[in-house]
């Protein structure tokens, strides 16, 4: 008897526990809608509104669609571009295929010219395509370097930069009211078949490969070189594309990793799909530079418009570059072949620009003061170097190159965004010149640092899927020691300068407001310090991190690197034992 009652208490409980998780499943999924925002949309594939699906695909286009019909009278003369990724989710039918197919049938049922890429492309060949089919806008369905269940939609304007407000406010506004499916927007046979269809994919690929040999300056040192390099597309879209940029460049094919080279959504061989995690993503570089006796890596993440380089070292280690490295050596050697290219006329230099975001190094900084070119900072993110970029172009600037240090570079205005496809090529001929001199990479790196000085720079963040305690979190820091009040110091470094773009305050400024611009919807704190130390605290657009950009700019000639080291050492260790406290916000550190 007693067994029966037992077992009746735990039937009654299984239901209870099976009915609360179902309700809790259910929550997630139509709970609340996915916001439109600047990067568009990025979210898991499944049902619900809060899911990329097929009906959400729909309605985001719809909504986008018809932001297009009002701010451009001659849509329906010039179209869109729609690109994709390999990514699939077989448990929900979702893919980027079939979510590119929907959006293209969405804008031909309403009677706009689509180019629908017929294969996988990168990134970077929306934003191109723009520009050299002087389009209106672009879409590229991909999530990037996310885990494998997520997708996304990215959306680019007609000047080929990534859209930046007012645009995404207008989008999600469209989206809104047009949520019920046009009568052909389902209909992805009939867009297929129609007239207003078209494959940019041979001409756009030809065209890229022609325009990106402008930046090829060393044709002959190309083809004789005998440096070896690895490339792996880490399971994306990269391969057949860095292959051909490097022929383009008459470089030596790269040896591609095997079991990493085609796309695979499922992205076996990795625990991320992302070459910013370093080593781990790495491993079956190393094993096949090893073999074949190559001293570099190149690796894409899986829509291919980031670059992550590893290098061999004597000791026989490999040393995977961070990206504020990698920014000081593209952004050297792209104004080393500017120089080339214009011989040393002081003419010019006055329109050449550089670009970095606010969170990077400010080694391009260091460089444009002591060579005499411009150098501008942004807010975080290629959408705002990519536009004010375009702004810079039309007043006839010439703009070199622009990084971030999340492995993002441009280093060709074709395409106005961040590129590893043209960024894989260029370095590959940097590699194969410093090779030609007996120099390596880490020498050139060395060499950069103690002319400009030196710049160290340590980053990473915490997990905390806590809005609210974020939130505290930041607010405690705009109230330190009494209401609006700053803090003066960090377990024993002084604060010299602080700039809040959630609120628009900067001290450095006259009127205390800062000159770029600001965003109530995210949270960023930077805090300059006596030392020299700058340090950036911010919450991530599409992740569930707080993370932390922290750098000391040294003056040419201090060349104590384990001094400068231990110094930032320090100084991280402050402002994450005083700002961040993990234990008692439990925030969760970034895993090993």
């Amino acid at each position: 008897m007693c067994s029966n009652i037992e077992n009746d208490n735990y039937n009654h409980n299984g239901i209870e526990l099976w009915h609360w998780q179902a309700m809790s499943e259910l929550q997630k999924c139509f709970g609340a809608r996915m916001e439109f925002g600047t990067a568009g949309l990025r979210a898991a594939m499944g049902p619900g509104v809060s899911c990329m699906n097929d009906l959400t695909i729909i309605q985001t286009t719809q909504g986008f669609c018809a932001y297009l019909e009002q701010c451009f009278t001659d849509l329906k003369q010039k179209g869109v571009v729609i690109g994709f990724d390999a990514r699939a989710h077989p448990p929900s039918g979702g893919s980027s295929k079939r979510f590119a197919c929907l959006a293209a049938s969405v804008l031909i049922s309403r009677g706009v010219p689509v180019y629908l890429f017929s294969d996988i492309t990168p990134t970077p060949y929306v934003p191109f395509t723009i520009s050299h089919l002087g389009l209106c806008a672009g879409v590229m369905v991909t999530a990037s370097h996310n885990p494998k269940q997520d997708n996304g939609y990215k959306v680019y304007w007609a000047n080929g930069a990534q859209i930046i407000p007012p645009h995404d406010k207008g989008i999600a506004a469209a989206i809104e009211q047009n949520l019920e499916p046009w009568p052909k927007s389902w209909d992805t046979d009939g867009a297929l078949q129609s007239s207003l269809l078209s494959d940019p994919y041979q001409e756009i690929h030809r065209e890229y490969c022609k325009t990106i040999q402008q930046h090829c300056f060393h044709r002959e040192l190309n083809k004789n070189s005998e440096v070896k390099i690895v490339h792996t597309s880490v399971h994306g879209v990269g391969h057949i594309f860095v292959q051909a940029a490097f022929k383009a460049f008459d470089l030596h094919p790269p040896y591609a990793v095997e079991q990493q080279k085609d796309p695979d959504p499922e992205f076996p061989t990795v625990k991320y799909p992302n070459p910013e995690e370093g080593e781990g993503v790495l491993t079956l570089s190393f094993a096949l530079a090893d073999q074949e006796g190559a001293t570099v890596i190149l690796a894409n993440d899986p829509d291919a418009d980031r670059l992550a380089i590893a290098e061999k070292q004597e000791s026989g280690q490999w040393r995977v570059f961070s990206g504020n490295e990698l920014g000081a050596l593209l952004g050297w050697w792209i104004f080393q072949c500017w120089k080339l290219q214009k011989g040393e006329g002081k003419a010019s230099i006055k329109d050449v620009y550089m670009l970095s975001s606010t969170v990077s190094s400010k080694i391009l900084r260091a460089i444009a003061v002591k060579e005499g070119f411009h150098f501008e900072e942004t807010l975080t993110g290629f959408k705002w170097m990519g536009n004010r970029a375009r702004e810079l172009m039309d007043q006839g600037k010439n703009v070199l190159f622009a990084f971030e240090e999340a492995i993002g570079y441009m280093c060709s205005p074709a395409v106005l965004d961040k590129d590893g496809v043209s960024a894989a090529a260029i370095a590959g001929e940097f590699v194969s010149y410093l090779a030609s001199k007996n120099i390596t990479l880490s020498h050139q790196l060395r060499s950069i640092y103690e002319e400009y000085g030196y710049h160290i720079s340590k980053n990473s963040y915490f997990i905390c899927h806590n809005q609210d305690t974020i939130k505290q979190m930041f607010e405690r820091l705009r109230n330190y020691d009494g209401e609006n009040s700053y803090p003066k110091e960090c377990g024993g470094f002084a604060i010299t300068a602080v700039r809040d773009l959630t609120t628009g305050y900067d001290s450095n400024q006259p009127d205390n407001k800062a000159i770029l611009p600001t965003s109530k919807s995210s949270q960023m704190i930077t805090f300059t310090f006596a030392n020299g130390g700058v340090a950036t605290i911010r919450t991530s657009g599409t992740e569930p991190k707080i993370k932390y950009y922290t750098e000391l700019c040294a003056a040419p000639g201090n060349s104590d690197l384990n001094q400068l080291k231990t110094e930032l050492d320090n100084l991280v260790d402050a402002i994450v034992e005083h700002f961040y406290q993990p234990e008692k916000n439990n925030l969760t550190p970034r895993p090993e």
